[in-house]
Formats: C-alpha cells, structure tokens, sequence
C-alpha cells in the first residue's frame, strides 16, 4: 500500500521516529555492512544527508528537529543561553522551548503520543500519554510520566544517558562497556513500548550515539586502536533498528534522522581566551569564571559552540559599544575569525553567519549576533575561567558538523533532495500522520 493511499484512508497513519543523535549519513553510506537494516529502509523508501541548524549543538538542534523553527520561535541557543537584558546564564530545559513540538500537534488531534529521551524535554509533559525526559533530566524518577514508566524503567537499569566521563580515559573499555550497557536498557524500553501498539507516534531517541561519536570518531576514520569497537557499536544500533522496524505493523512509517553530523576533531579552540588576547573581551580582576565577571571595556564574548555577542549600549547591562558602532564592529569581528588560523596553519572557520540570517522569531532578543561555523577539526569552545592557551588537545577526537546529518525513511513517497534540514522534518511527520497544519508556520516544508 502507497504512501498517499495510507493518507487517504480513515484512520490516519502512524509513525515511529528514531532518532540517532549525532550520526553522519556519510558513515551509513559507507558501511553497509555495518548498517543492513537502515540500507534496507532506504532501499524501500528514500533517504540522504541533511543539514542541521546554526548552531549545530544538540541542545539547539533537538527543539528545533521537533517544532521545525529556529531557535529565535524556540528560545532554546544552544547548552547555556543569557537572560535578556542580564549577564545571568541558564541551561534550557524543556519548558524554555517557546514553540509546538509536534506531540503537541499531534495530541492536539486527538492522537497518542509516547516520547522516550528526547533531548531538552525536561520535566516530562503531562498532555502525552508517557514520556521519559532525555538528556540533562535529573534522573528517572522526575523525569518520567506516568508514574509507572517510571516504575518500569528502574527495574530494566534505564539510564537517562552514557557515563561520558569514562570517554576522558586513555583507556576507553570501560567507557564503551558503559555505552554498551546504556544502549541496551534503551533498546529493552523502546521495544516495550513499542508492542504496547497504543501509540499514534512513537517517538524514541539514541544519545548514546552522541557519545561514542565524541570519543571514538577518528578512530573510525584514521583507522585507529577503537576503530572495530566503534563499527561493533553501530552493528548493535543498526541490529536493534531492525528489531523496532520488525515490530512496526504494516501502518506505521519508520522515519529515522540525527540532529547533526560528525567528524574527527583535532583542537580545541577557546574563543573567549582569543578574544580575550586580541582585546576584544576583558574581565574586572584575574579571578574570573562567568560572564558577570566581564568588565565595561569588553567589545563581545563568545558562548558555545562559536556564538559571539557584541557587548551593546543598552542591551547588555554594561555594554560598551554604541548602535552606531554595531555594524562596523561586527563586521571587524568577522573579518578576524574568518582570518584565525589553528597550529597547522588551516582556517579556523569556514564561514560566519549573522543573526538575521538565521534567527527570526518572537525569541530572537537573546540571539548571537554572529556564529562561526567551524572548517573540521576545529571544535569551537567558549568558557570564562581562561585558558592556557587558544587551542588545545583535548580527550575528544570528534565534534559536530553542520553538513552530513541524516534521514532516512522506509515511505515509498519521501525523498530528500539536497537543501533539506532539520526544519522539514516536523512537517514531514505531521503529513506522514495526516494531521492538519499550517506550511507558513514552519521555517521547513514536508518531504511528502
């Protein structure tokens, strides 16, 4: 049966979403005999690489991949935004995104919704009929509604996410043990509810891709001591992939996407001590180690991963450079990150974007007014406490990119052409379940 004679039928479609946070379709394409099962989906459907979002940090990426707009209709930046009109920071959580998700649309409608570790959803919503909160959620018990999905998951281990500090060891088997074990809980929970089959949208996602990304990606692509165990980890994701798909009754679409891509990262970079060196930025006395601590001589600041903010009369409390100046300054400031270099001699950034080319909405007050996109191998920090040096070596070895996320689909009538980013995808799903909307209110269209 058709995709478009699923939509015309009474009842409505369903769909199930898999999230694969941080996977580069490029490692897909080029191991399909590490990923059989999502070649497969292809193979029935359609899929291809995407673009994520500026910025691409998950904690921006996720609000947006769920209500198809831009952070400035979310509010949700990135892992740490500012209060408007206050140097006082906060990490976003779920109740800061402004904008629908699309449960919301789709409990709206009158449809069920089960939403498993979805990033930035905490406290869990109550207008679903279960949802268990994802990454930064306090733990399960807060995180998760009803009270008896909370019950269950203690007793099968769940783990609200991979124990990353493990990554930090030269030494990374107890670090991929831990990833193993975390993706395993997972994988028992999605299949519980999944078989429950009560569910319009069953929406569940993998973060602990994310994390071994994070610590074992050049292994993979300079043919490093982790390599086996990383294409080991992504058998057992594409395996268990397999077994949702085979769950799913002949009504429900697969869709399954990441909220950016990945690749090998060679430096640190840490924008603040940069600007600091080169004047830009200056703090009140040597002891410093938040943004309150910045003085009135401070030109901009930078928050991760590569959001600059002119430090602006009038908007910031202590802003030192006029309206009339903003322009020339920003446009300075840009000219001197397209012109940073790293320790090889390579660019640093690859482009610079500004606010009003990316940011648009009734939350853009607390908007970067630039991001710097990074070329790879240059993994963009920020921080207030000083650094030794601009770049360093970390115990990361991969970062996210903007270019080369993934979605794929097993509906006979999805493609994904090229230009296709993380706002589609919430208009795709709300076509793919044949709930109504209106087009003008996403920054995406469906790929119906």
């Amino acid at each position: 049966m058709g995709l478009f004679d699923r939509l015309r039928g009474g009842d409505g479609s369903r769909v199930a979403f898999i999230g694969i946070d941080g996977v580069p379709y490029s490692l897909i394409r080029d191991e399909p005999e590490t990923f059989p099962n999502l070649h497969d989906v292809i193979e029935s459907g359609g899929g291809g690489a995407i673009d994520s979002i500026v910025p691409p940090e998950s904690s921006a990426c996720w609000p947006s991949l769920t209500t198809g707009v831009n952070p400035g209709e979310t509010g949700v930046y990135g892992f740490q935004d500012r209060e408007v009109g206050s140097y006082d920071t906060y990490v976003p959580m779920g109740r800061d995104v402004q904008a629908d998700r699309v449960w919301d649309r789709v409990t709206d409608a009158g449809r069920d919704a089960t939403v498993l570790n979805v990033p930035v959803t905490f406290p869990p919503q109550r207008n679903v009929q279960r949802m268990v909160s994802g990454f930064l959620s306090p733990g399960i018990e807060k995180g998760s509604h009803p009270e008896s999905v909370g019950d269950y998951l203690d007793s099968i281990g769940y783990r609200i996410d991979t124990n990353a500090k493990l990554g930090h060891q030269d030494d990374k088997s107890e670090f991929i043990a831990d990833a193993h074990e975390t993706i395993d809980a997972r994988q028992e929970a999605f299949l519980n509810y999944v078989r429950e089959d009560d569910w319009d949208l069953f929406f569940g996602v993998f973060m602990t891709t994310d994390r071994v990304n994070h610590f074992l990606f050049k292994d993979y692509e300079q043919d490093g001591e982790y390599k086996q165990e990383f294409l080991d980890f992504y058998e057992k994701v594409d395996e268990y992939i397999g077994e949702i798909r085979a769950e799913l009754d002949d009504d429900v679409t697969l869709v399954v996407a990441s909220d950016h891509g990945f690749t090998s990262e060679d430096y640190e970079v840490h924008l603040n001590q940069w600007l600091e060196d080169e004047g830009w930025l200056s703090f009140e006395d040597e002891d410093h180690d938040s943004l309150e601590d910045i003085s009135d001589d401070t030109t901009a600041y930078s928050f991760i991963p590569g959001r600059f903010y002119v430090n602006l009369e009038d908007r910031e409390p202590r802003g030192s450079v006029p309206e009339s100046e903003y322009e020339d300054v920003r446009a300075e400031l840009k000219e001197e990150l397209l012109a940073l270099e790293g320790p090889d001699g390579r660019p640093v950034v690859d482009r610079v974007v500004p606010k009003e080319e990316a940011f648009d909405g009734a939350h853009d007050e607390i908007a970067p007014d630039l991001v710097a996109i990074p070329n790879h191998g240059f993994d963009l920090k920020a921080g207030f406490s000083g650094a030794d040096d601009v770049f360093s070596v970390g115990p990361r070895n991969g970062m996210h990119s903007f270019e080369n996320a993934t979605l794929l689909s097993d509906a006979e009538d999805i493609s994904v052409p090229e230009g296709t980013d993380l706002f589609d995808v919430t208009p795709t799903l709300l076509d793919l379940l044949d709930v109504e909307f209106d087009a003008r209110e996403f920054d995406g269209e469906t790929l119906v």
